[in-house]
């Protein structure tokens, strides 16, 4: 596996336990669609929550909260739609949050945005 790989599910599964430790539940991990793909779905309360999550081990290119694009996020309320569609499951709201993650000295800094868009 590439390291990039690596890294990309090393700070999933990270950004996962974070939001577990933090009361949401998981309940979908990696949903794919042809029009793309939910790192992760999670339950905060009545809300609904779809996730992306960005890992960076470094800021050469800029931070990893910033690797986030308003066409990204724009993409996941619309992907969070077709999750929903056809499940019975209700929810008040649907909200769209950021987990960046940044190595430093081999260890990760979690930066959690809620509501992004």
């Amino acid at each position: 596996m590439a390291a990039k790989d690596e890294l990309g599910r090393r700070g999933e599964q990270l950004a996962a336990d974070y939001l577990r430790a933090h009361g949401m539940q998981i309940l979908d991990r990696n949903w794919r669609c042809r029009a793309g793909e939910i790192d992760v779905v999670a339950r905060d309360g009545r809300a609904l929550v779809v996730v992306e999550v960005k890992t960076r081990s470094g800021r050469t290119h800029g931070t990893a909260f910033e690797a986030v694009t308003g066409a990204k996020l724009a993409r996941l309320r619309g992907l969070a739609a077709q999750w929903l569609d056809g499940r019975c499951e209700r929810f008040d709201s649907v909200r769209v949050d950021v987990v960046a993650l940044e190595r430093f000295a081999g260890e990760f800094v979690i930066r959690h945005e809620q509501g992004v868009c």
